[in-house]
């Protein structure tokens, strides 16, 4: 597109781009030679994307006639987020018949910054208008745009304008989308299938699950959706999607060169039923057996889990707080709440054994009404098979706690040592009876010098009580704790 451009508005700081260098490499490069090859052109396309990285690797092809001899080949509507780093070009049909000379990633209105930067010491025109809408246009000369426009007019300097901004044409050609451009020397066919893999941000994905626990609260049933989101600046149409569940180690945002491999199913006969996890280097791929378009700014789930007739167990905790040994309690309202937490075993046994993503779980039950209420949600960090998942639901209103300090006293300065006494009493409305485990976090050194209930220590920091109350009763802890610098 060659045409007079108008902006308004002011310029973000000015800053060296790999945009800008792009725009500067392609403008040396005759227009009128270049092979246009558009999103209608794709014969096949591969999304592998990442869990929680902000991170896709797209693969795709393209069939077009191209010349033999040096020529110029763009690709129009690929990625806004591409990390231009990260692009390769080959031939699918005759990979050693073309070269590519050189490459390069062009988007002149990705940002405001990014156009003005091209007309930099040439001339443009500020237009001004009044209250009676008349206009005046003046000439100058944008001579900066680091901190603010910075214009020539006359033989004077002028910074910012309040008007707008005019720039003419230049005879250079404005990149309106996203746009990859590669010089190559074509040795083979006229006919050729290009292939274009690149890393992009603006792709993700996240697992979302549903436990429905059964009215016995000892069992469930577990699903999970893999949701993706598109922010990446293009749409694929039919295409395979591949999911990576890891952590993989990242040297600079954004993105690295990673393949994705591309496959050649059947779409309209492959269901759409939700995959097994592939173990592929030191992470996990979900790869989807039906292709699917997947619509710039758009959110799509696809089937990623079902597990029926999961055992589960329900528990509860109270929790302490390590200030609480090391000086008074000052709380006047002595409550503390019981947490609720159900815990799921990633088991063949239990109907899982298999890697579960991080994402979050939402846990349903169905009321005496039999409409499904949601009981809890909490977040799961990546699941190995043998694991187990505890969610944390939030607290019961049924198990009354409260804590009261009964003594606390300085035993010696330095090294500081410190002795503090403490009565936990529960309260179970339940019907049935329950069991409250009581857990402190202790800093520093620390004994237990005498306890109504045996003391257990989980680790170095965890003392750990098991209260057994009964139905419509209360039971009570007493305890003794000596902590240490």
């Amino acid at each position: 597109m060659r045409a007079a451009v108008c902006y308004t508005g002011p310029v973000p700081r000015r800053r060296v781009a790999p945009l800008a260098a792009a725009s500067l490499i392609a403008a040396s490069i005759p227009a009128g030679a270049d092979v246009v090859v558009g999103r209608d052109a794709r014969t096949a396309v591969a999304l592998a994307i990442y869990s929680g990285q902000d991170l896709a690797i797209v693969r795709e092809s393209r069939s077009m006639s191209l010349p033999e001899g040096d020529g110029t080949v763009r690709f129009e509507e690929v990625a806004a987020r591409l990390d231009p780093r990260t692009v390769t070009l080959s031939a699918a049909d005759d990979p050693q018949s073309l070269a590519v000379l050189e490459q390069s990633y062009l988007n002149d209105l990705s940002s405001p910054q990014t156009l003005l930067e091209r007309w930099v010491g040439r001339g443009v025109e500020l237009v001004e208008t009044d209250t009676r809408l008349r206009t005046r246009v003046t000439q100058a000369t944008l001579l900066s745009t680091d901190g603010g426009n910075t214009f020539r007019i006359g033989d004077r300097l002028a910074v910012g304008h309040p008007g707008w901004l005019m720039l003419p044409p230049t005879g250079d050609e404005v990149f309106t989308r996203p746009t990859l451009r590669w010089r190559l020397a074509n040795r083979g066919a006229s006919q050729r299938t290009l292939d274009v893999s690149y890393a992009t941000g603006g792709l993700s994905w996240t697992a979302d699950y549903v436990l429905v626990l059964a009215a016995d609260e000892a069992h469930a049933d577990l699903t999970a959706w893999a949701t993706l989101t598109n922010a990446s600046g293009a749409s694929w149409d039919d295409a395979t999607i591949v999911l990576v569940s890891g952590d993989v180690h990242r040297a600079g945002a954004p993105g690295f060169p990673v393949a994705a491999r591309m496959q050649a199913a059947d779409a309209a006969a492959a269901p759409l039923s939700p995959p097994a996890p592939e173990g592929f280097a030191e992470t996990y791929r979900y790869a989807f057996e039906r292709h699917t378009s997947f619509a710039e700014n758009e959110t799509k789930q696809l089937p990623l889990l079902e597990a029926r007739g999961l055992t589960v167990s329900k528990r509860y905790t109270l929790r302490g707080n390590a200030r609480w040994f090391r000086q008074p309690m000052p709380e006047p309202d002595r409550r503390v709440p019981v947490t609720v937490l159900v815990d799921v075993a990633n088991t063949a046994a239990n109907h899982l054994g298999r890697d579960l993503p991080a994402g979050a779980v939402r846990v349903f039950q169905s009321d005496a009404s039999g409409a499904r209420q949601l009981i809890g949600e909490d977040r799961i960090r990546q699941t190995a098979r043998d694991e187990t998942a505890a969610l944390e639901l939030g607290s019961t209103a049924d198990i009354v706690a409260t804590r009261v300090q009964t003594d606390w006293r300085q035993v010696a300065v330095e090294p500081f040592q410190a002795e503090s006494a403490y009565v936990v009493t529960l309260r179970n409305d339940k019907s049935a009876p329950v069991t409250v485990t009581v857990r402190d976090r202790i800093d520093g050194t620390w004994q237990v010098l005498e306890s109504s209930l045996p003391a257990r220590k989980e680790d170095a920091q965890t003392l750990a009580f098991d209260v057994a109350v009964p139905a419509g009763g209360e039971a009570v802890l007493r305890y003794r704790v000596r902590v240490g610098s």
